[in-house]
């Protein structure tokens, strides 16, 4: 499908661009975005896979994903039957959804590659997507988020007087997305026109322990020689748990410890403050307890740190054909106006459907670019105001969808997947629900 969307793309903004006369600044944005995919998103992923790919090596080795994955097995053996509940895969795809549902991109996106890294070892047709791939894939793009960061950032930046009011909003269209993208994906993957070729060879029985043809080295194993955490490791992890719990009162509840927030942030409120805690925190706590828990089971952290953050180089590079086709037809389709196109076909039809045709442009881009979504969804915010239903129902939209071509790209390209059978569909259906409930939940919330 994505062969004949790509070609697509590219073909309608050749002729719209020629008819409108933007060839020139169609061919200029779509050589921009060829530098943009290699330079501006590749090249800086390199260094930021190597680190979470080390703190990933690392909680593999110290036991800490076996124990989030027993956790949550019945939950994940529902959605992916296929996989084995002791495989990598299960816990690499938690600690993903993880970071999805904290706002962590920086850290969901390598999460998210690792886990299909691991998928791909179980996979008994290479180069073509699983159920499994493609019911992750499902979940990823229908953003499965408990606090829209971004949208709220915009929202406070724009002097609105309930920023945080967005977050039950975007919570229960996220939910809607997320069961739809699921269930859309359970049904398409029983349709004879989808289904997976040699079926009968349980994903299970492929051979999981040796490296596949594109050199990859074995699945990580937890360490055999693990050493119980002695009593005063218990007692170091406890310290270690006070500090942040300690860090996280005095950002959150400023007053409570004689502390003047500076003036930029006097006008918070208490859940902003909250928000803002979790997410300056999060990050901090990963990149320190996970080597310390691994340190105390006698693992050897810096060596084993750096043999995980070798694979992030050969992952960020493998992406860049896949970057490259898809931002550059997104960008010259964009730069052409096609999205302006479609918004005014459809504006009427939409407006009768009483759904605003302010928000198309946005529900549009969505899919195609998080940038431009950016982009659109603070314009609405200053033309409309921060806490109107308008820029409300885009902020809901904006934390409970994804940028789901972007996220195929990237995801398949790292395993070199090219027939992504259903995925984009349940995607873009996930995509869609996200859109329709955010446009009822704010018109019902927000009046």
């Amino acid at each position: 499908m994505l062969n004949y969307i790509w070609l697509g793309l590219i073909l309608l903004a050749v002729l719209i661009g020629g008819v409108g006369g933007n060839l020139g600044a169609m061919t200029d944005k779509g050589l921009d975005m060829a530098r943009v995919a290699v330079i501006d998103i590749a090249f800086p992923l390199i260094g930021i896979m190597a680190l979470w790919l080390g703190i990933m090596r690392l909680a593999e080795r110290s036991g800490l994903v076996s124990l989030l994955a027993k956790g949550l097995r019945p939950v994940m053996r529902r959605l992916f039957p296929d996989v084995p509940p002791e495989h990598p895969a299960m816990g690499s795809m938690l600690m993903n959804m993880a970071a999805n549902m904290l706002g962590l991109g920086n850290a969901a996106t390598p999460l998210g590659l690792r886990a299909m890294k691991d998928l791909e070892r179980l996979n008994p047709n290479p180069g073509t997507a699983t159920d499994a791939m493609c019911m992750f894939l499902a979940i990823n793009t229908s953003s499965i988020q408990l606090i829209p960061v971004t949208a709220i950032a915009v929202l406070a930046a724009k002097n609105s007087t309930n920023p945080t009011a967005i977050v039950g909003t975007c919570i229960m269209a996220t939910a809607c997305a997320a069961t739809s993208g699921v269930l859309m994906a359970r049904f398409l993957s029983k349709l004879p026109m989808f289904r997976q070729a040699a079926a009968a060879a349980p994903l299970a029985e492929a051979p999981a322990a040796t490296p596949d043809s594109s050199g990859d080295k074995p699945a990580v194993k937890e360490a055999a020689t693990l050493q119980p955490l002695p009593a005063w490791g218990w007692i170091l992890l406890g310290a270690f748990g006070l500090f942040f719990l300690g860090l996280f009162l005095r950002m959150a509840f400023p007053e409570a410890f004689g502390i003047i927030p500076p003036a930029a942030g006097a006008s918070k409120t208490g859940f902003v403050r909250v928000v803002d805690a979790v997410s300056k925190l999060s990050i901090p706590v990963l990149l320190s307890m996970f080597p310390l828990y691994a340190a105390l089971r006698r693992v050897k952290v810096y060596e084993e740190f750096v043999e995980g953050a070798r694979e992030g180089f050969d992952v960020a590079i493998r992406i860049i054909p896949y970057l490259v086709a898809i931002l550059v037809a997104v960008g010259m389709f964009r730069a052409a106006g096609g999205i302006d196109i479609l918004s005014r076909a459809l504006g009427p039809l939409m407006a009768k459907l009483g759904f605003p045709s302010d928000l198309l442009p946005l529900v549009f881009m969505r899919p195609l670019s998080g940038s431009g979504t950016l982009g659109i969804f603070t314009e609405l915010v200053m033309n409309f105001g921060p806490d109107s239903l308008i820029a409300r129902t885009a902020g809901t939209i904006f934390g409970s969808t994804e940028t789901t071509f972007y996220v195929l790209a990237v995801y398949f390209g790292a395993v070199g997947i090219k027939k992504t059978r259903y995925a984009l569909l349940a995607g873009l259906f996930g995509d869609l629900m996200g859109v329709i409930a955010s446009v009822i939940i704010c018109r019902i919330v927000f009046g």
